[in-house]
């Protein structure tokens, strides 16, 4: 036991190091920070993996989800050709690894986590897997980011981003870091950036209390790569010669998943936590494309 407490420790280390370097690496223009300027370089053309918003003055890559809204909401060029192949691929690679590894946003809501909280409040941070709940991020997907840029347009006949405009804390956060940097824009924010802040706080106080509450139900990129985790190239397997049962992987899980019986479960965001605690090594990664679900155990 003591053994498996200290694997998974050493793995929670490991992933909050590969997440840091990671968001370094998305936003490594430190320049803008300071001088309140969004990076314009040549790099600005291709879409990092994760929810990581254009307008970030550290920002070296655009948001997939902002990319996609930009091109559907576009008068002329109404087909996301480049970015739901970008999209497709990462998805096709990792399912939602982007999400438990590579997403900026994502390990924001990890570091909030664990903060502690008083006794009273512990026991909303084990809520089970909401059905109904985590079909929202597909009903925003639908709406916000593809039907309205598509069909609610002005009358040049261009659309706007409404997810980002509306919805998106990952942008709000972006733009509080130009708001310091650039006083002219502070005379000019009005309702619609009050809103937005309300739900960026609304995003980090559920974050302290419930494991990534943005991701389960809201985020529309992690609803595009669940739909990819079944048949990913990247993906998890049980071994039925060494699962007992025990259902360890399922105590883990901060999303409160059935592992050993739905390892590639649409709301797995593949952060190993399973497989670091799971005591007999039963969960396999495997990279192939030759996936099936198994059978769940019954004994």
């Amino acid at each position: 036991m003591a053994n498996i407490k200290s694997k998974f420790k050493r793995h929670d280390r490991n992933r909050n190091l590969f997440q840091f370097i990671f968001t370094l690496i998305s936003n490594s223009y430190i320049v803008g920070f300071f001088k309140g300027r969004i990076y314009q370089g040549n790099s600005k053309f291709l879409c990092v993996p994760g929810l990581n918003c254009y307008s970030c003055p550290g920002a070296v890559g655009s948001c997939p989800i902002g990319s996609m809204q930009a091109v559907l909401g576009n008068r002329v060029d109404k087909v996301p050709f480049y970015v739901g192949g970008m999209v497709a691929l990462y998805g096709i690679v990792g399912g939602r690894y982007t999400c438990g590894w590579l997403c900026p946003f994502g390990w924001l809501q990890d570091l909030l986590f664990k903060i502690k909280l008083p006794k009273g409040f512990r026991k909303f941070r084990k809520l089970k897997q909401e059905q109904y709940l985590e079909k929202l991020r597909y009903l925003i997907l639908a709406v916000f980011v593809i039907i309205l840029p598509l069909f609610l347009v002005d009358f040049t006949g261009q659309g706007s981003p409404y997810f980002c405009s509306w919805i998106c804390p990952s942008g709000t956060l972006s733009g509080l870091f130009l708001l310091a940097a650039n006083e002219p824009l502070r005379g000019i924010v009005g309702l619609l950036f009050a809103w937005k802040n309300f739900l960026l706080a609304l995003t980090i106080i559920g974050s302290i209390i419930v494991y990534r509450p943005f991701c389960r139900y809201v985020c529309p990129l992690g609803a595009i790569y669940g739909l990819f985790n079944k048949v990913a190239i990247y993906h998890f397997e049980i071994d039925p010669t060494k699962c007992d049962n025990c259902q360890a992987c399922q105590n883990v899980c901060k999303l409160s998943i059935k592992v050993f019986e739905t390892p590639n479960s649409t709301a797995c965001i593949r952060c190993k936590d399973c497989i670091a605690a799971c005591p007999s090594g039963a969960i396999v990664e495997k990279f192939n494309l030759k996936l099936k679900e198994p059978v769940p155990l019954k004994i």
